[in-house]
Formats: structure tokens, C-alpha cells, sequence
């Protein structure tokens, strides 16, 4: 009796595992590239006609373009963490920047590894060391987005196992801070190949330091080109879906950690020749919580009951349809101590601020850059405009509402508007909504500022943590959505 139990149970055993083998034999190979403080706008697909970027805006060309993709926070581990689980930042218990993710929670690659994909990540890797069980090789390497950067996606692609599906999480580097001292791919000439956006001053010093930044986006574009040969000599170009995207804003003054649309909005790009049509785009309201449980129905894999997220594949064959009616975002501690929400709907970004009485104009990285210090010198002589003024504006406004019809650069605050009474209420509603079924918590001790925010000196508070978002309600133990 026991011998014929062994028998079934090993029957099943080999059923079960040749259906996950023909399953994964069948499912696409995913490349997830995410390039590290860009911004959506700073892409030639998006608009930017200086930036030479032409294999992502092939990429473009090749797929479909999303138009409004919104990150969870404009800080680039939170917002990591945010999309390997589809959890808010305050339901990862990680939502401060260099924050670990629980072992608890699941990663969506790994899932994907257990249905018989191969999974990998190259380059920049923060999100803790739980993370570790998600991937078959983590290949953490500075040089994963610097010099041969490139060679390791491609002698990736070419050591793969070959009778398995690939998953390949690509974090370049690029376009981080402190610059490369060479890049490859095209360089930019800082008179005449940039556009200074309208939250920076338009001086030498600006001009020279975007065309850093623009090298740095170059040169990731040239590896996306490089990638792609590789994956046509191989002949797997056309069932492998490839996703260009961000983690959040250009590491600039007025973008990095802010919750308008230059902080969070996000440039995501879709190729799949044998899934997705050339040449579309989608305008639907999207949240990055959204991409985990996306990628895993198009594998063929069930969420998690962790996700947050919904799946949005159904947009890939119909990217006209309707999607989210309001996207969410959180600023927390980055560098600097914070408590910010935000909520966006197609029409009006509301935004409330509990630490009003600080300033914003980004991490340590962005406040202290040539940039900023040319931004605080306009103001010492007069004549800022609103945006640029804005990031060193202080005090903040505790609540923020704007038109994104009238208004995309969210330059007037309208929330003492009569005329917007209904708008503004609404999205105040569907912010606490969201707050309380999500669990998020304001602590009375947040993290405090470990660096001065003038000088960037460190502060006798460095290295000190606080209270995390959420943890007062166990908020990584929630799976409630909030409002859809």
C-alpha cells in the first residue's frame, strides 16, 4: 500500500512538473530594464527633441508607449521595493530609501522562478537581502552600467539556460549621481543640445550638469540597442517582452522625492512583437503596483494574495480602454525627514503635507548639485519664477490641489479655489480612504534630517531611523487595495 501511495505521489509529482515545464516552454521571456533618476520627459519619445536617445525611441516605435504611468514615491528604493512586491510603500514595510523588505512579503520574480523561469538581476540592488531568493544570479556591479556594462547584459543573455524562460531585472545605473567621468553612445554639447526644464535656471553651470545627465541616458540608451541586437541573433526577439522604465525623477531640484507629475510620472515603454502592436499608445491611469501582478498573468502566473496591484496586460491588445481612475504616491524620508500623500486622477493632483514647515528640493545629491547652487544664487538676486522658486520654498503649503488640464506643470495651487470645492473634497476623501484601509500611519517620530539642508553637512541625527510609516497598524501585513 505504502509503495503504491510512493508511486501516485511520484506520478504527480512528474505530471505537476512537465505542466510547469510546458507552461514556461510557452510563456514569454520578460526583460524589466529600469534606469535610475530619469525622468519621463527626458526621453526623445517623450517629447524631448534634444536628448539622443534613438534605440529607446525605436523601443517606442516598435510597442506601445504609456503616457500616464505613476511611481508609488520618487525615491529610488521605496519605489523599487513598490514594484518587485505591488505594494505601497508604507505596505512594504520598507518605505524609507535603504529600508529592507521583509522576508514575509513575496517578490514577484519570485514567483516567476517558481514556475520554471530563469531569473537574474544585473546591476543596482538595495531592496534588502530577503530579495536575494528571487533571482538564480544577482550580478551586483557597479560596473553592470559603467564600463563593459553592457557585456554583462549581453553575456547574460548568452549563458542563460536555453530550455527555460527568462526573467532579467536590468538596473543600470545611469543616470544616478555622482556622474561618469566617460560614457558611452552619443555625448550632448551643453549650449546647444539641452532643454532646461522650467524648474531650473538656464546658466552654464545648469546647462553643463543636465548635459552630464543626458550622456548618462545616452549611454543606456546604446546598451537597450546593443541588447536588442543580441536578442535577434539569438532569435528570441519576438516572444521576449521587453519594459523600459524608472524609478523616479531626474536627480535634479524640483523632480527627485517630489510628488508632482516631474517626481513620479514615469516613462514605461512595451515591446513585444509577438504580443503587442507597433506603434501604440496608451493614455490610461496607471499605477507601478500595477506592473508585478501584469507581468505574472502574461507568464501565466497567479499573484500573489500580497499584491496590491492590478494587472493591466488586457491594455496591451486594447491600450484605448479606461484603466485606474486614481493613482497614489507617498514622500517619506530620503536624506531629509518628510510626510507627504499624494492622490492623482486623470484631471487634479491633490497633495497633502504633514511636516509643512520643511522645505523640498530633493535628496542630498540633488540640493547640493551645480544646479541647485546656481538655483539659490537666482534667488539671493530676485527673480525665480513659481516653479523654481518652489523647491526652496518655505514654508510648504499643508495642502496643494491643481488642473492638470489647465495647469500640466502644476505651477497654481487652486486649492483655496471656490470654483473647485467638489474636486478638492473628493480627492481629500479618497486620500483618507486610502490611508485607512492601506493602514498608513503618521508617526510622531519620523526619521530626522541626517543632513543639513543647506549645507549638506551631516547632522548629529545621522544615521539615527525613526518610526516607520505604517508600522503603528503592521500596514506590510495589509492587502487591501484602497480606492481603484
Amino acid at each position: 500500500m505504502k509503495k503504491q501511495i510512493a508511486r501516485i505521489l511520484l506520478l504527480i509529482s512528474v505530471i505537476a512538473g512537465s505542466c510547469i515545464e510546458k507552461a514556461a516552454a510557452q510563456a514569454p521571456n520578460i526583460i524589466f530594464i529600469i534606469g535610475d533618476d530619469i525622468s519621463w520627459d527626458d526621453i526623445g519619445a517623450y517629447g524631448n527633441n534634444k536628448i539622443k536617445t534613438p534605440n529607446l525611441d525605436k523601443l517606442a516605435k516598435d510597442g506601445l508607449r504609456f503616457t500616464n504611468m505613476y511611481l508609488t514615491a520618487s525615491s529610488c528604493s521605496p519605489s523599487r521595493s513598490s514594484i518587485l512586491t505591488g505594494r505601497y510603500p508604507h505596505n512594504t514595510g520598507a518605505a524609507e530609501l535603504h529600508s529592507p523588505l521583509p522576508a514575509h512579503l513575496k517578490y514577484f520574480p519570485e514567483l516567476l522562478k517558481q514556475q520554471g523561469y530563469f531569473s537574474a538581476l544585473v546591476g543596482k540592488w538595495h531592496e534588502g537581502p530577503n530579495t536575494r531568493r528571487a533571482y538564480d544570479t544577482l550580478l551586483v556591479d557597479r560596473k553592470a552600467n559603467g564600463e563593459g556594462g553592457e557585456l554583462q547584459w549581453n553575456n547574460l543573455l548568452k549563458a542563460r539556460p536555453k530550455d527555460k524562460p527568462f526573467f532579467f531585472w536590468l538596473a543600470p545605473f545611469d543616470a544616478h549621481r555622482p556622474w561618469s567621468a566617460k560614457t558611452d553612445g552619443p555625448q550632448h554639447n551643453p549650449e546647444t543640445d539641452i532643454a532646461v526644464p522650467p524648474t531650473l535656471v538656464d546658466t552654464k553651470e545648469t546647462r553643463q550638469d543636465l548635459a552630464f545627465y543626458y550622456n548618462e541616458i545616452s549611454q543606456l540608451d546604446q546598451y537597450v540597442g546593443e541588447l536588442r541586437q543580441e536578442l535577434e541573433r539569438q532569435g528570441i526577439a519576438d516572444n521576449t517582452l521587453i519594459i523600459f522604465t524608472a524609478d523616479n525623477g531626474r536627480p535634479f531640484p524640483g523632480s527627485k522625492t517630489r510628488l508632482y507629475d516631474a517626481g513620479v510620472k514615469t516613462p514605461f515603454i512595451v515591446s513585444w512583437p509577438a504580443g503587442i502592436k507597433a506603434g501604440q499608445v496608451c493614455e490610461s491611469l496607471i499605477s507601478s503596483i500595477d506592473i508585478a501582478p501584469t507581468l505574472l498573468e502574461v507568464a501565466g502566473v497567479k499573484p500573489a494574495e500580497t499584491v496590491q496591484g492590478t494587472s493591466f496586460a488586457t491594455l496591451f491588445k486594447s491600450p484605448e480602454k479606461a484603466f485606474r481612475k486614481y493613482v497614489f504616491a507617498e514622500h517619506n524620508w530620503h536624506d531629509y525627514a518628510a510626510y507627504e500623500r499624494s492622490v492623482r486622477s486623470k484631471d487634479f493632483l491633490y497633495i497633502m503635507n504633514k511636516r509643512p514647515e520643511w522645505d523640498n528640493g530633493g535628496p542630498i545629491d540633488a540640493n547640493q548639485s551645480p544646479s541647485a547652487k546656481a538655483l539659490k544664487a537666482a534667488k539671493a538676486s530676485g527673480g525665480l519664477t513659481v516653479l523654481q522658486n518652489d523647491a526652496l520654498l518655505k514654508p510648504r503649503p499643508a495642502e496643494e490641489f491643481f488642473d492638470n488640464q489647465k495647469d500640466p506643470l502644476q505651477t497654481k495651487n487652486e486649492v483655496g479655489n471656490k470654483a473647485y470645492a467638489a474636486q478638492v473634497n473628493e480627492l481629500r476623501r479618497m486620500l483618507k480612504q486610502w490611508q485607512d484601509e492601506t493602514g498608513d500611519t503618521e508617526p510622531a517620530n519620523l526619521t530626522p534630517d541626517w543632513y543639513d539642508r543647506e549645507t549638506g553637512e551631516p547632522t548629529a541625527s545621522k544615521d539615527k531611523r525613526g518610526e516607520m510609516p505604517g508600522a503603528a497598524r503592521k500596514a506590510d501585513h495589509i492587502h487591501l487595495k484602497g480606492p481603484f
